[in-house]
């Protein structure tokens, strides 16, 4: 079993350590987090908690740091924690520019450590059968990827906390929700190479935005339209339309408590079929992909290169929301 140190005990944090509760790969033991009322968090939930990440690093007793920090220190916390031979899991995104991201990547290849990254949509068993049926050509061409990943929990967020800086995190609804659309359509629509995007403040005042809008381009000639806003109450849809059909998921609730996915998938001269997916907790299944890679067993099912070029078409979305114009990946 991997033993793990949860590095930030916030919201996400939290919800990590609630998830791993019952796991039998991986066991946090360890909660790290600046702010006492934060440890108190981690405490009540039975981690031993520190306020420092270096107390980690000195601890002998500890395999792998989850990562659940402001982006901007992901590159560094990664690096400094392959240096001293433990495995990462980050919360996405990866990181904020490409740069630091191969410095991250090439830290864990040369120290021989795993990394893992919290893109638990991948996860999701009707997303899981999107992407097979996708592969074994049922779909046709891949044409369009639809996705709208919403919500509006950041609302009753304090006006200081670091999701709503313009500063550490320029576009808001890219980091929260948006980022991980975008991973999906790079899993299935292969090397993107041109992205637009529109931001607005709409339904909020959050000084770095709620509305999001991206169209991306891929080598392919296949495009994803994705939409992230965080003034609305949630939703989530991911649809793909190929050239012999499509296949649409709809989220009941937000991933954090799922209940469940509508799901209706469409061949040309078919009859329509629909269909109810339980709810499956793919937190934990990709933070526990993530620990049997770490112990040898099968490869995590994110590549490196898909991390990198996530990270590269964050760097494009944050440059053409800020330009207005397109951008190239």
């Amino acid at each position: 079993m991997i033993r793990a140190a949860i590095i930030g005990m916030g919201w996400w944090g939290q919800t990590i350590a609630r998830n791993l509760a019952t796991s039998d790969v991986i066991k946090p033991v360890l909660g790290i987090d600046p702010l006492e009322p934060m440890r108190a968090k981690g405490a009540a939930l039975g981690l031993e908690t520190s306020a420092h990440f270096e107390d980690v690093l000195a601890r002998s007793d500890i395999d792998a740091v989850i990562l659940c920090t402001p982006q901007e220190h992901h590159a560094g916390q990664i690096e400094a924690a392959a240096r001293a031979g433990r495995h990462v899991f980050c919360e996405k995104p990866l990181c904020t520019t490409a740069t630091d991201a191969k410095r991250a990547i090439t830290a864990v290849k040369n120290a021989k450590v795993q990394l893992g990254i919290g893109h638990e949509r991948r996860f999701e068993p009707a997303v899981i059968e999107m992407r097979k049926r996708l592969t074994d050509g049922e779909f046709g061409n891949a044409l369009v990827l639809e996705g709208n990943f919403s919500q509006d929990k950041f609302l009753n967020l304090p006006r200081d906390n670091w999701r709503l800086s313009n500063t550490v995190n320029p576009v808001g609804p890219l980091s929260a929700t948006g980022i991980h659309l975008v991973d999906l359509s790079i899993a299935m629509l292969g090397k993107p190479t041109r992205v637009w995007a529109r931001l607005a403040t709409l339904g909020s005042q959050f000084a770095n935005g709620d509305t999001l809008s991206i169209s991306i381009g891929f080598e392919s000639g296949a495009s994803a339209t994705l939409n992230a806003v965080l003034a609305t109450p949630f939703m989530g849809r991911l649809a793909l339309l190929g050239s012999k059909g499509w296949m649409e998921i709809r989220d009941r609730t937000h991933p954090e408590n799922p209940t469940g996915w509508d799901v209706t998938r469409v061949l040309r001269e078919q009859p329509t079929e629909a269909a109810y997916y339980q709810p499956h907790p793919a937190v934990r299944d990709n933070l526990e992909a993530f620990g049997r890679a770490a112990l040898g067993g099968p490869a995590y099912p994110v590549p490196y290169d898909e991390m990198l070029t996530n990270v590269r078409t964050f760097e494009a979305i944050q440059r053409s929301a800020k330009s207005g114009c397109i951008e190239p990946v």
